[in-house]
């Protein structure tokens, strides 16, 4: 999760400096190459631990390091970004309650197949109402793509900021007028770290991950899947021509979120598309009737 952040510039339909986003000196996929210092009294501050030829940081309260900054001061920072954004997702979720819509964020790595599956789950629901907010550092292809659909979708690009924010989608949603009961999709920027951390004012979230990727995918990015209520584990079609094993990746979805419901989909053969809809309805009656309930 991003602790430390500088305020940049988001652009929503491109118009700079409509939204806010969180700048950070390390942009997430990228290698980077770091100096470390042999001074021990260095490393104490860090709180750097070695088992053997692993080193760890990010083992303090705070979860992470960054030089000359204690885990109080860390933890102190971390709290009053979150505390921000938590009033506006606050607010997000209030006026989608008030309209009974039912939004989802979606996150994932990039290359999951989240657009795709994205359009064919909008062909897929038909005549119900629904828009979608994309999230990517630059350009609308995203964007573009879901339009061809029919659907409205409103691009936010973040700039160098690695998630969306709670203030980026309020902003959003004030261009998107909602039908009651619609339903949201947040397409979130490709990144299993910061969005675990960011609430959106969503009902819930839900984590793609193509067959492609790796068994040990839940098991190395453990936020986003706890945070996570359903996965999608897409692209299940190309299985036969990888050296995957499906079951092992449900196995490890659920060593870390022994709750998390999975279901398995291919984008492009259709498989699975239908329990996920089913699914995506299921959830929106359910929110329909509690309001009503209230």
């Amino acid at each position: 999760m991003c602790t430390v952040c500088g305020c940049g510039e988001a652009t929503v339909e491109g118009q700079k400096g409509r939204g806010h986003s969180h700048g950070h000196s390390h942009d997430h996929g990228h290698d980077h190459d770091h100096h470390h210092s042999h001074d021990h009294h260095h490393h104490d501050q860090f709180h750097v631990h070695h088992e053997g030829d692993n080193v760890h940081y990010g083992k303090g309260d705070a979860g992470v390091d960054v030089a000359g900054m204690s885990q109080d001061r860390l933890i102190e920072i971390e709290t009053g970004i979150l505390s921000k954004n938590d009033r506006y997702a606050a607010a997000n979720r209030e006026a989608l309650t008030a309209l009974g819509a039912f939004a989802v964020n979606l996150v994932s790595s990039p290359g999951s197949g989240k657009t795709t599956l994205l359009c064919k789950t909008i062909e897929a629901l038909g005549d119900q109402p629904l828009a979608v907010i994309e999230g990517d550092q630059q350009t609308a292809n995203d964007a573009d793509r879901i339009r061809a659909t029919g659907a409205k979708a409103i691009q936010v690009n973040t700039g160098k900021g690695c998630h969306l924010d709670g203030h980026m989608i309020g902003h959003a949603m004030e261009h998107l007028d909602l039908a009651r009961g619609a339903m949201l999709f947040i397409e979130n920027v490709g990144n299993l770290v910061c969005p675990a951390g960011f609430d959106l004012g969503e009902d819930c979230k839900v984590a793609i991950l193509s067959v492609t990727e790796g068994e040990d995918k839940p098991l190395k990015y453990p936020d986003m899947f706890t945070a996570s209520r359903i996965a999608l584990l897409n692209k299940v079609d190309l299985a036969p021509h990888c050296d995957v094993d499906l079951d092992l990746y449900e196995e490890n979805l659920r060593r870390i979120n022994p709750t998390i419901e999975i279901i398995r989909v291919s984008a492009r053969t259709g498989e699975g598309l239908g329990d996920w809809v089913a699914w995506l309805r299921s959830n929106l009656a359910a929110k329909t009737a509690t309001e009503a309930a209230e």
